[in-house]
């Protein structure tokens, strides 16, 4: 029964690609079946490394105190009152 919570991707890489990412996975012990596994852990890294970049490029004009003030801010309504356990209080 195939499982709901995947998706099957069809992807294409150059022979180098493939040999190398084959080649690291082998020396620590992994199998074929790690790769799967490997890709998705490799594209969410991306995605929060780019997803980090622009949100440094968005703010890069804002003074340091200034962003500080805006994190306080942002992590005091996270932890307001709907999240008691989270509160500093």
């Amino acid at each position: 029964m195939p499982n709901d919570t995947m998706t099957r991707w069809t992807v294409s890489v150059s022979k180098d690609t493939d040999i190398s990412v084959r080649s690291f996975l082998a020396q620590r012990g992994m199998n074929k079946g790690d790769l799967s596994k490997f890709i998705e852990d490799a594209v969410k890294w991306r995605i929060l490394d780019r997803t980090m970049a622009e949100v440094q490029d968005k703010f890069s004009d804002l003074a340091p105190d200034e962003l500080n003030n805006l994190l306080d801010e942002a992590v005091a309504a996270a932890r307001g009152p709907r999240h008691p356990i989270l509160s500093r209080d």
